[in-house]
This record gives C-alpha cells, sequence and structure tokens, in this order.
C-alpha cells in the first residue's frame, strides 16, 4: 500500500516551532517578560507569545522551501541558518513589525541598534533551524523514504544504470545533488557530471567581480566539493552518438579525446554569448559569462585607467575612460552599476584624470532598460543610474564595432577602448550539432516531464532547453530559479523511470527579480511586492549570501563585503589585457573613415 509521506510544510512547521518555543525559552530566562516583546512587538507576553509562534512556523515553512537541497553539512546547515535569521530580522524588526506598529520602516542608526537583541534571538533561532531540519529530515527519511516519493514499483535492478550529465552550472550541478540523495549510493547506479570548467560559478554575484567588491574564486567552488559518489570529468563535449549512447569528448586539449556512455543523458549545456552577426562586435567586444571574462575586463578596465592618467591629450584621455555596455538587461544594468562605482571610486589613485572625462554608456535596443521588472522599478534604476553618471541611449543599436570607437544604429559614433556586450545569449552550439528538435531560438524542446522531444532517455533543463511553462503557456524564462526547480523535478523523474514509478510534470511560478545596481542600491520585484533601495540591496545580499554554496564561500565572500565597507577598492592589475594593447592611435583612422 502507499505510505503517507510527510511533507517539506509539515517538517518546517515542526522545525520552525522547536526553535521558537527553544528560543523564547532562553529570551525569557534572560529578559523575563520582555522576551516576547522583543521577537513580535507585541506588549502582552501571551499575545507575544502566539505570534512568536506563529512566525517561527511560518519561518521554518519558508525555510524548509529556500533550502531544498538541505545543507550537506553541520557547518554549512549553521552558516546557512544563521544566514536566515539574519533575514528574517530584517524583515520582521526593521520592516514589517514597525509597519504593522504604524512606525514605518526602521533603518535609522539608533532604530537599528535597539533592534540588536532581537538580532541575537533571530540569529539564534536560525541557527537552531539550520541544525536542526537536516537532522528532522534525516530521522523521517530513514523511516518513510525519501519525502513525496510514491513507494510502489520493483525493487532496484542488478544492473548499472549510467547518467551523464552535460554541463557544470546550476542545472547540472542541482541535478547530480538530487540524484545523490534519491539513490544514496545505490552501487547499481553509476552518474557522471562533465564540465568544461572545474567550478560552478555563481553567476549573480559576476559584477561584483568586475567591480571588485568580491575575488573570484570566492564565488566559484570547485564541482568535486558538491558530490559524494558523482564522478566529475573536465571536458567538452563535441558530440553525441544516440544509437551507441555515448558521448564524445575533448578531455586534455584537441588531440585527446574519450567517449562516455550512457543510459540516461541530462542536457544542461547553458548558453553561450550571440553577437547576431554584428560587425566587428565578435572582435572587439569583451564578453561576460565566466570569471575570466570578469577578470579580463576588470584589468582591461584598471589598464585604461593607467594609461589615461599618464596621457597628455585630453580627446585620447576621454577615449580611454569611456566604457560602453551594450544590452540594457540584467546582466548590462548590473555590470554597468558596478563598473561606474569601481572606475569613479578609484579617480582619486588617478589626479590626472578630470572626473568629468569620465563616461559609462549603456546602449540598448529597447525603450527602457531591465524590461524584466515593472516600469515604475525599471524607471526608478535608470534614474539612480543616471544620478551616478551612467548615460544611456535607449532605443538603440549597436551597428559596429572597430579599433577605438563603436558605430551606433542612430549614426552617432562612441571613440572608446573599451566596449562590452551583453546584449543576447543562445544555447550551446552542442545542441544545434546534436540535431534535436528545438524552437525558433535554438534551445531543444522538452514536455512538461523535462524529456527530450523524440528521446524517451535524454532530458534538458536550463538554458539550453525550451521547457514549457505551466502557468504561461511559453518557455519558462532561462533564470537560475526555473533552472534548480527544473533539476529537482528531472532528478525525481530520472529516480521514477529507473524504478518502475510515475514521472510528474514540472510546474514553478517564477518568484520575482533582483537587480542590484551600486553603491548599495538595488531594486527588487517578488510576487508583486516591490522593494528598492538599500533595503533591497540588504535583502539582495542576504538571499544570495544564503545562496551561496559551502560555508567557506559564505565567509569569505562576507569578509569582502566587510573589507569593502571600510577600504577602497583594489586596483592591483593581475594580468595585462591583449585587447588593451590595441592602442588609441587607431582612433585617427576611424576619423579618416567618417
Amino acid at each position: 500500500m502507499r505510505r503517507l509521506r510527510a511533507s517539506r510544510i509539515v517538517l518546517g512547521i515542526i522545525a520552525g516551532l522547536s526553535a521558537g518555543l527553544v528560543n523564547a525559552g532562553l529570551l525569557a530566562v534572560l529578559t523575563g517578560p520582555r522576551a516576547m516583546g522583543v521577537l513580535s512587538g507585541a506588549e502582552e507576553p501571551a499575545t507575544g507569545l502566539v505570534i512568536h509562534l506563529i512566525l517561527s512556523a511560518l519561518s521554518g515553512i519558508t525555510y524548509a522551501w529556500l533550502f531544498n537541497p538541505i545543507p550537506d553539512s553541520d557547518a554549512e546547515g549553521l552558516a546557512s541558518g544563521l544566514a536566515y535569521g539574519l533575514l528574517w530580522w530584517m524583515i520582521l524588526s526593521l520592516n514589517l513589525i514597525p509597519i504593522v506598529l504604524g512606525e514605518g520602516p526602521q533603518w535609522e542608526v539608533e532604530a537599528v541598534a535597539s533592534a540588536f537583541p532581537a538580532l541575537v534571538g533571530y540569529l539564534f533561532q536560525g541557527a537552531i533551524v539550520g541544525l536542526g531540519y537536516p537532522i528532522l529530515y534525516d530521522i523521517v527519511t530513514h523511516w518513510l523514504g525519501p519525502l513525496d516519493e510514491p513507494v510502489e514499483g520493483p525493487q532496484p535492478l542488478a544492473v548499472q544504470h549510467k547518467i551523464v550529465i552535460l554541463g557544470g552550472g546550476f542545472a547540472g550541478v542541482t541535478v547530480a545533488q538530487h540524484l545523490e540523495r534519491l539513490f544514496a549510493g545505490d552501487e547499481s547506479v553509476v552518474m557522471t557530471l562533465i564540465s568544461n570548467t572545474n567550478h560552478l560559478l555563481f553567476t549573480p554575484m559576476l559584477s561584483e567581480v568586475t567591480a571588485g567588491g568580491v575575488e573570484a574564486q570566492h564565488i566559484s567552488t570547485p564541482l568535486r566539493a558538491f558530490f559524494r559518489w558523482t564522478q566529475v570529468i573536465r571536458g567538452e563535449a563535441k558530440a553525441v552518438d544516440f544509437e551507441r549512447r555515448v558521448v564524445k569528448l575533448e578531455v586534455n586539449g584537441p588531440a585527446s579525446h574519450a567517449e562516455v556512455s550512457f543510459d540516461h543523458l541530462v542536457l544542461g549545456v547553458g548558453a553561450v554569448t550571440n553577437f547576431f552577426g554584428l560587425p566587428g562586435a565578435e572582435a572587439h567586444a569583451f564578453t561576460f559569462k565566466s570569471l575570466e571574462d570578469a577578470n579580463l575586463l576588470r584589468n582591461h578596465v584598471i589598464e585604461m585607467l593607467e594609461r589615461a592618467d599618464a596621457e597628455q591629450d585630453s580627446e585620447r584621455r576621454k577615449a580611454l575612460v569611456t566604457f560602453v555596455v551594450a544590452g540594457g538587461g540584467f546582466a548590462g544594468a548590473e555590470l554597468v552599476g558596478g563598473l561606474n562605482d569601481f572606475v569613479r571610486g578609484s579617480l582619486w589613485f588617478y589626479p590626472n584624470i578630470p572626473p568629468e572625462e569620465v563616461s559609462l554608456i549603456l546602449v540598448h535596443s529597447g525603450e527602457r532598460i531591465m524590461p524584466e521588472l515593472s516600469f515604475d522599478l525599471a524607471d526608478y534604476a535608470h534614474e539612480r543610474l543616471k544620478g551616478r553618471g551612467v548615460a544611456f541611449k535607449l532605443s538603440t543599436r549597436l551597428a559596429n564595432a572597430v579599433p577605438g570607437a563603436v558605430l551606433l544604429s542612430n549614426g552617432e559614433t562612441i571613440r572608446t577602448e573599451t566596449l562590452v556586450w551583453t546584449a543576447g545569449n543562445m544555447p550551446h552550439p552542442l545542441i544545434r550539432r546534436m540535431g534535436l528538435d528545438g524552437d525558433a531560438g535554438g534551445a531543444v524542446t522538452t514536455d512538461a516531464t523535462l524529456r527530450v522531444t523524440g528521446r524517451p532517455n535524454v532530458w534538458a533543463i536550463g538554458d539550453c532547453a525550451a521547457v514549457p511553462d505551466s502557468y504561461t503557456g511559453k518557455r519558462c524564462p532561462p533564470t537560475a530559479q526555473h533552472a534548480v526547480r527544473q533539476a529537482a523535478t528531472l532528478a525525481h523523474n530520472i529516480h521514477a523511470v529507473i524504478r518502475g514509478r510515475k514521472t510528474r510534470q514540472f510546474s514553478y511560478r517564477s518568484l520575482g527579480s533582483f537587480a542590484v545596481l551600486g553603491h548599495q542600491t538595488a531594486c527588487a520585484e517578488i510576487r508583486g511586492v516591490k522593494f528598492s533601495g538599500l533595503l533591497a540591496w540588504w535583502l539582495w545580499r542576504a538571499i544570495y549570501l544564503v545562496k551561496l554554496p559551502t560555508l567557506e564561500k559564505k565567509v569569505r565572500v562576507t569578509l569582502d563585503w566587510t573589507v569593502d565597507l571600510f577600504f577602497p577598492r583594489d586596483i592591483v592589475q593581475t594580468t595585462t589585457s591583449h585587447r588593451s594593447t590595441r592602442g588609441v592611435e587607431a582612433l585617427a583612422r576611424v576619423d579618416a573613415r567618417r
């Protein structure tokens, strides 16, 4: 018979209530009757206790929902719980409770200081949930098996099932993590992850690497650190033979090839930059998708500042400190905001560069930047960036790029040595080479269970897949939050197929979007609720710090952010960009063509 399964919601309520009771008891001993007022804002202890327990249950539910999969170690659970407690304190003590009491958000120094006792309480409660939830989860799954998994069906087969995952991004790593938990070391199942890098890049923080806010290694985690039973192969998938069921790899350069066989193949290879055939863009623009891209651009920007400080000719100096970003989506807006902070904040190191000569320009084909956000938030982002010195060329496309200049569709020429392209992506070329059914953009089409059309043993998720959205009827947006949820569903379905059970369809409604604009400013839209300014910036940092993998990386990024509060950005140039040697003398040739 089907056995009843405890849901994550129930586990979250139990964990939250348990932590809330322990926290309330401890605070009652330490602070007396004021304990409930500290945590809930209520004057009456009985009322405060009820409110506190309700909030504790909600916090447990949201923790169970956010941390799926759960942390892999006690240290990670503790770090996640502390970060979650900090976030809960910011939302409740500084915002919601004061608003309910008619006082409005409390972000003044005095108000934050007065809320410090509540911070201690929420951190303690978060630590209890972070440490206790995995234990509770393990106890329940030990007796009942994996949560939400039907138990009927045949027992594991004696033969091996080979699962190969292409791609070491959010999608691929999350699939492998879920499969490891579902199969729990079952030796009849062999899992292999193939990636062209040896790390998972936390892309939401990539612009902070270029802007000097965090170190590159601190937002990248070795793939091998995630897994216990999954084999990791550093290599480039070149082709797939579906008849023989093998993936053909280039593992140690063009002369070294290998083959990996599979029974189930997961495509999570992501997307690459799309220049749309624009003349000169691929040859002269910086891309912005990898750690190498971020480091190369950062060193190039520093090189431009060094050369501009020594340049006597004002026109050439202006060209050196003019930085053009093409593409006004999230990546472009976040990058231009971070670069603007970095460049203008570094000028005091370069006394020979007049601040009025520095120019950051965002070129966007649409009428407003960040069309993914609502109009008022996009307008807020535009005005804040403009107020800090960023110039905009809206309803304008890049027409050409040549050494020393970019040409726009409106006939304008901008003299610059720096062009960054964030204006388009396309699915990885491997998808096209495999000859699978795809949509107009080249993404491989899947059904609602994430199976590739016409290939029952091939699955696809993430940026390279056209997954139907059950809410809109269109393709799911290519975002990390969709990719990791698709990965959980896909892992469930592969496990179900191997065990002879029922698969399920992917369904997920987007939570919303965050965009950081630099200088302690961000904007966010979460299920219709809009945030902007310092609050959104704090939320952005708190949420992404929680999501950042491993305790070590959380600590390192926190230290980077702390140092950034007190010291100027580091302008050490670690490498010399090959594109920095193009020379501003090319500007004369551009003028001659005009």
